[in-house]
């Protein structure tokens, strides 16, 4: 595998470094994902925008990590998992929520579950899902608004999760007590 960068608020491109900056005063510190994507200014760019438009969406907090854990473990990211898994605990999910979505077991609440399934079904059939499945997810009270932030969330992740598979990019000190073995992993084990 090509061995990618981890820039810095020293060496990122002009675009990068002020985001980098932001990053920085916000968190505390600088993720190395964003490290990674400032090579592309535009990509951190975008990345970050959507970030922003995905939790300002119709989903609650809840909804928003089973949106983005459940893609993080059907892509097998080894980074976004960790990374999700403390942002969820942040934000107030709840235990069982989190350790049955990194895990890939069915949700204790039918409503989150019902929106694990869909997320599900448009990231593993490309957006082509059925009407039945689709009348099935309005039937525990979403929407077509629903529908598109799940999309939103798909398109966010799919940027971040890529570009980890790509960069192998290691996981932040803060995230490691979250360590996760994707499934390719663990079966090679």
């Amino acid at each position: 595998m090509a061995q990618f960068d981890i820039l810095t608020t020293d060496n990122a491109p002009e675009g990068a470094k002020q985001r980098l900056e932001a990053a920085k005063q916000q968190l505390g510190f600088v993720p190395n994902l964003y490290g990674v994507m400032a090579t592309s200014p535009q990509h951190l760019e975008a990345y970050q925008t959507l970030a922003g438009l995905f939790e300002a969406s119709s989903l609650t907090p809840e909804e928003r990590n089973t949106v983005w854990l459940t893609i993080n473990v059907e892509h097998d990211c080894h980074y976004c998992v960790p990374a999700h898994t403390g942002i969820a605990k942040s934000q107030g999910v709840r235990d069982e929520v989190i350790e049955a979505l990194r895990e890939n077991r069915p949700l204790p609440d039918e409503k989150l579950e019902a929106l694990r399934q869909f997320t599900l079904k448009v990231v593993r059939q490309r957006g082509v899902v059925s009407e039945a499945d689709t009348q099935a997810f309005f039937a525990h009270g979403y929407d077509q608004r629903t529908v598109l932030d799940v999309i939103l969330g798909v398109s966010h992740k799919v940027m971040s999760n890529y570009v980890n598979h790509f960069a192998q990019t290691p996981v932040d000190e803060g995230f490691k007590a979250f360590a996760w073995q994707p499934r390719s992993e663990a079966a090679a084990a």
